[in-house]
């Protein structure tokens, strides 16, 4: 089955796959011929794009020569890559790979200067981006959707919270979304997760002037030390996946320029205070 992106298991899966065919001596074109595959099956698998039945996974370890163990725990990985997460219970929403890799995500930094993240939204807030982004919704797609991103944010406070550091620009604080006292929820909100040691927010105030993100925001996922770190970016056109090392790089590279003309954390929670109080609540 082709799916739109990698998970994180599937690419580990991927490498895995290729380190014991190189170990082997054998080409990509050798291992499709001998084991009734396509070339470009064999190309996909490595790159962690498509599924792979046990079958298959058991005659390419045997095809390598791998041991008893180092096959039992590539089958395992290739069982827990098509394991279901909460995600999948929103399949309707989250239509990429993205929900899947940011719940096996360590660190997050994100840039962005069009509303508050998502994962960082109240309830109310994400309703009125939801209504205004895709206002054909019907009111129960719309709660659907409100409801989706609510369950992802609990991820946030679990056991296995990822590191978050979010780059927001000052117009993110200034533009009003909602009825009134949405905005006032938000902030309030805002704040308070802001009081979490793993979560990082800083705001890029106008007094910047031009600056090195204005391109676009963007996201990149880190994960354990051997999963390469992915970029991802997203707009009218659709989702972009950024795996390419060094386009990864001049993202993080990016980020850690943006931090320089950022207010700190400290200097950030007063701002978003101070626009706090333009908004009263009901």
């Amino acid at each position: 089955m082709p799916m739109k992106s990698p998970t994180v298991r599937h690419r580990r899966l991927g490498r895995e796959l290729r380190r014991l065919r190189e170990n082997a001596g054998l080409s990509v074109p050798e291992v499709a011929r001998r084991l009734g595959w396509s070339v470009s099956k064999a190309h996909r698998i490595e790159a962690g794009r498509i599924m792979v039945s046990e079958a298959d996974l058991a005659a390419a370890c045997d095809l390598f020569g791998a041991d008893s163990a180092t096959t039992a725990s590539l089958i395992q990985l290739g069982k827990d890559a098509g394991r279901r997460g909460w995600w999948t219970a929103y399949s309707d929403v989250f239509t990429g790979s993205y929900i899947s890799m940011e719940a096996e995500a360590s660190t997050i930094i994100k840039w962005e200067q069009r509303a508050i993240p998502g994962l960082l939204q109240s309830e109310d807030y994400a309703r009125g981006v939801i209504k205004a982004t895709l206002p054909e919704l019907s009111e129960a797609e719309l709660k659907r959707r409100v409801d989706a991103r609510m369950v992802r944010k609990v991820s946030l406070f679990g056991p296995n919270a990822p590191t978050l550091h979010v780059l927001v620009d000052e117009a993110v604080l200034r533009r009003p979304i909602g009825p009134p006292g949405v905005m006032a929820h938000q902030f309030d909100d805002l704040l308070r997760v802001m009081e979490q040691a793993h979560i990082t927010v800083q705001v890029l105030p106008f007094s910047t002037g031009a600056h090195i993100g204005m391109e676009g925001g963007f996201s990149v996922l880190s994960f354990d030390a051997e999963d390469p770190a992915v970029g991802y970016t997203e707009g009218p056109a659709g989702e972009v996946y950024i795996e390419a090392a060094d386009q990864v790089r001049n993202l993080t590279l990016t980020f850690e320029r943006l931090i320089d003309v950022c207010l700190s954390p400290e200097k950030s929670a007063v701002l978003i205070a101070a626009a706090r109080s333009h908004h009263d609540l009901p």
